[in-house]
């Protein structure tokens, strides 16, 4: 049996990310295999600061059932920080040790899958064999010179000392390729998933409508210029946002909500498909910069599976499409182009032959994990 501690940037809910659909179609390839998710812990100072109710982490659980998957191979884990870094200087070793426990309670062994840098600590103290999983680079994000410090000293010990390293994009490719080899997989879709038909949803308004998919953060997602395509489609159609909405400045979402813009919020990930093919065109006004330019955007994939036509900024990903439901256009130009798009009631596109599937992704996945277990024999 193998076993795997995948340490997330996110927790294990209903809105699905490249953690859950690798992990799922792993498991459901091998049944030997064995997963602990440790989701990102509970930090309950930090939430009074943000006026939430603060809590402890849900620690060891069994994760909900996911589909052709046996009860007891899938277990999550949120521990909890009760001090801010800034506070506790031993902080992520706390975490370290604690997840350490929580992986012997499970009798495991296991390979390190490692999502968030701060896993570092971890690698160090546990001495697991590790693979860096790399999604974002968020050395080109913007973040406080203590945080990029950190940053830059966990993602060192991660390329020096990690059997494998694995991007997502050719961003990250040749800029974590720079310091050593990595291994290129990209993000996919579930084809068949996005091509059933779906009912439209209850709370889609009716059409013409422009949506966005995906999570409305500052790091990639173009306020200022959804504010104007907004006001540019006033009259012609509706601007729709699904998925969660983090760290925008409440005057900004007030400013969006005052000239039309519906912020539906999350929503399962069994039903996004029924969003994006119901919707007139599908949007991606996201910020160009080099932290976007590392992206592979999973929504590129979703959105080129569900056929309607896209219009989005000159980012990664979109950028390299020659598909023709694709138009990629300058933010000056995105206002008119989201306009014209919704007028021109384009018919549902086929599925490009060359969208890679969630399920062969699982595969090169499980190839990293394997070499983790039996690294190569070194030449005498």
């Amino acid at each position: 049996m193998t076993d795997v501690v995948l340490v997330s940037l996110e927790a294990w809910d209903a809105v699905w990310r490249r953690n859950q659909y690798l992990v799922a179609e792993m498991l459901r390839a091998d049944p030997a295999l064995r997963f602990l998710v440790v989701e990102p812990a509970a930090d309950p100072l930090f939430a009074l600061r943000r006026g939430r109710a603060p809590r402890t982490g849900r620690g060891l659980r069994p994760a909900p059932a996911v589909d052709g998957v046996a009860a007891g191979r899938l277990w999550l884990y949120q521990p909890t920080k009760p001090l801010p870094r800034r506070l506790d200087h031993r902080a992520d070793e706390r975490l370290a040790r604690a997840t350490v426990r929580a992986a012997r309670r499970l009798g495991m062994s296991p390979v390190l899958w490692v999502n968030d840098p701060a896993a570092a600590t971890l690698l160090r103290d546990s001495g697991w064999p590790a693979l860096y999983d790399v999604t974002d680079d968020w050395l080109a994000a913007e973040r406080t010179a203590a945080e990029h410090g950190r940053l830059v000293r966990d993602e060192g010990v991660l390329l020096e000392r990690c059997a494998e390293v694995v991007v997502c994009s050719p961003g990250l490719a040749a800029t974590k390729g720079a310091a050593r080899p990595v291994t290129l997989i990209s993000n996919a879709v579930d084809v068949g998933r996005y091509r059933a038909p779906h009912a439209r949803p209850e709370d889609l308004p009716e059409s013409p409508v422009a949506l966005y998919l995906g999570t409305v953060h500052p790091d990639r997602f173009d306020v200022g210029l959804l504010e104007a395509t907004a006001r540019a489609v006033h009259g012609h159609g509706s601007v729709v946002l699904v998925g969660p909405v983090v760290d925008v400045a409440r005057e900004d979402r007030a400013r969006l909500e005052e000239i039309g813009v519906q912020l539906l919020g999350a929503r399962d990930w069994r039903s996004v498909p029924a969003y994006l093919q119901h919707a007139d065109v599908l949007i991606v006004p996201h910020v160009v910069d080099a932290f976007t330019d590392s992206l592979d955007p999973i929504k590129l994939y979703e959105y080129l599976a569900a056929g309607r036509p896209v219009v989005s900024t000159p980012v990664a990903g979109f950028r390299d499409r020659s598909d023709p439901q694709v138009r990629v256009v300058a933010p000056a130009d995105f206002p008119g182009a989201v306009r014209a798009t919704l007028r021109s009631r384009a018919p549902t596109a086929d599925v490009p032959p060359d969208v890679p599937t969630w399920t062969a992704r699982a595969v090169d996945m499980a190839d990293v994990v394997a070499r983790c277990v039996r690294p190569p024999a070194r030449r005498p």
